[in-house]
């Protein structure tokens, strides 16, 4: 996961494998986020051209879903759901520890990650976890 090299030819083939997809803007997107940590801004018109559609078009899906990122994240990627099942598990008082005592991991607020019955629920640079503690995160952190 983001250790490949952005280059037009890398962007280019991650395109091509992912055109046969019916709807393949997504997983483009997706795909591109996993190679290289980020959708690099060069891989907008390229997809664009692929898709024949419109720049605006890509850059609208590309900021709309919260999980895509246009630059490298750098430090830890920490979400922690806002949803009403998790914060009646105390997943808003587990991101105030998290935002207080995690110095260089980045938070983040998504509201589901699809782990209700067994909240608080986070990820931790795309590993999600259920019963989430301030220990569990700091260690996944430091991992």
């Amino acid at each position: 996961m983001a250790d490949q090299t952005v280059t037009e030819a890398a962007i280019a083939a991650l395109i091509e494998a992912e055109l046969a997809r019916e709807g393949p803007l997504l997983p483009i997107l997706h795909a591109l986020q996993a190679a290289f940590g980020h959708v690099p801004e060069a891989a907008l018109p390229m997809i664009a051209e692929a898709l024949n559609i419109g720049r605006t078009e890509v850059y609208g899906a590309l900021s709309f879903y919260h999980d895509f990122r246009t630059e490298p994240a750098g430090a830890p990627v920490v979400k922690i759901c806002r949803a009403e099942a998790c914060q009646a598990r105390g997943g808003r008082a587990l991101e105030r520890a998290i935002e207080a005592g995690l110095a260089g991991a980045r938070v983040e607020p998504v509201y589901c990650l699809g782990l209700c019955a067994n909240g608080p629920a986070a990820m931790v640079d795309g590993r999600p976890m259920a019963a989430a503690t301030v220990e569990k995160l700091a260690a996944e952190v430091a991992r």
